[in-house]
C-alpha cells in the first residue's frame, strides 16, 4: 500500500480544526500521521486535542507552547495573550498529560524524511524560520532529503540545491538531488491571511507535498474562548487568520 503522511502542526487546542483535519485526512486515504508540535496553548481544548493525538499514537515532536505549558517555568518573552493562555492551559492538563508532553523529542525521523517544530540547528531555542536566510541554517544540519516544520504557523517551502530559494505552495513534486524544508501551516491559528484549518499530505512514494486548506466551524471556536475567559484577541484572530 501507498504510504501517505498527514502532517499537522501547531493546533493549538482548536478542537473543531483539528477534527476538521482528521476527517479530511481520512477521507484522502492517508495511511500514517505525524504532529509537529504546539498541540497545545491559546484555544480552550487542550485536553480534548491532546487526549486525540496521544489515542491516535502518531509520532510526535515537542514544540515551544507543548514545552511551557507541561512545566513550571517562568514566561519570559511571551506575549500577554500567549502567556495568559499558558497558565490557563497548565490548569487544564492532568499531571500524565504534562509528563507525556515533557516526554517528547525535539527532532525525529520517520520513514524517508524528518520534523522538527522550529529549526534544526537549536530546535530547542525555538527560532522562527521566514526567510532563506534561516532556512540556510537548517539546511545545515538537514541529514534527510525533505523535513517537515511547523511553529511559523505560515506554510512555505524553501528548497536548496546550489542556492537557497522559497516560497508559497499548494502542490509539487519532490526532486531527486535536491533538499527540501517545508513549513506545513497550522491547524488551530492560521497566521497568514487564509482562516482555514491547514495540514500537508506528503505521499512518499511518489514524493507529492500537498497543502490543505479546510474551512471549520470558527465561531464555534471564539465561543469557547470567550467562555473559558481567555483573551478576547485569541478569538478574533481566527477568523482574520492572522
Amino acid at each position: 500500500m501507498a504510504m501517505k503522511y498527514a502532517l499537522i502542526a501547531d493546533i493549538h487546542s482548536n478542537l473543531e480544526a483539528l477534527e476538521v483535519v482528521l476527517a479530511d485526512a481520512k477521507q484522502e486515504g492517508c495511511t500514517h500521521y505525524a504532529c509537529l508540535g504546539d498541540i497545545v496553548g491559546y484555544n480552550a481544548n487542550p485536553k480534548e486535542c491532546l487526549d486525540i493525538i496521544r489515542r491516535m499514537n502518531m509520532p510526535c515532536i515537542r514544540g515551544n507552547h507543548d514545552e511551557y505549558c507541561s512545566t513550571d517555568a517562568e514566561l519570559e518573552g511571551f506575549n500577554p495573550y500567549a502567556r495568559e493562555a499558558i497558565n490557563w492551559t497548565r490548569h487544564h492538563l492532568t499531571e500524565d498529560d504534562r509528563t507525556w508532553l515533557r516526554g517528547l523529542k525535539y527532532i525525529r525521523l520517520l520513514a524517508n524524511f524528518s520534523i522538527v517544530h522550529a529549526t534544526l540547528d537549536v530546535p530547542q531555542r525555538w527560532g522562527y524560520v521566514f526567510d532563506k536566510l534561516a532556512a540556510a541554517a537548517s539546511f545545515t544540519y538537514q541529514n534527510t532529503g525533505v523535513c517537515f516544520f511547523g511553529h511559523t504557523h505560515v506554510p512555505v517551502a524553501f528548497v536548496r540545491d546550489n542556492v537557497v530559494r522559497g516560497g508559497t505552495f499548494s502542490k509539487f513534486k519532490i526532486e531527486p538531488g535536491k533538499k527540501y524544508f517545508i513549513n506545513v501551516g497550522s491547524v488551530g491559528q492560521s497566521r497568514d491571511g487564509v482562516a482555514k484549518a491547514t495540514y500537508v499530505i506528503y505521499s512518499v512514494d511518489d514524493g507529492v507535498v500537498d497543502l490543505r486548506r479546510l474551512d471549520y466551524e470558527i465561531p464555534k471556536t471564539q465561543a469557547k474562548i470567550r467562555a473559558a475567559g481567555l483573551p478576547e484577541r485569541l478569538a478574533e484572530r481566527l477568523a482574520h487568520g492572522k
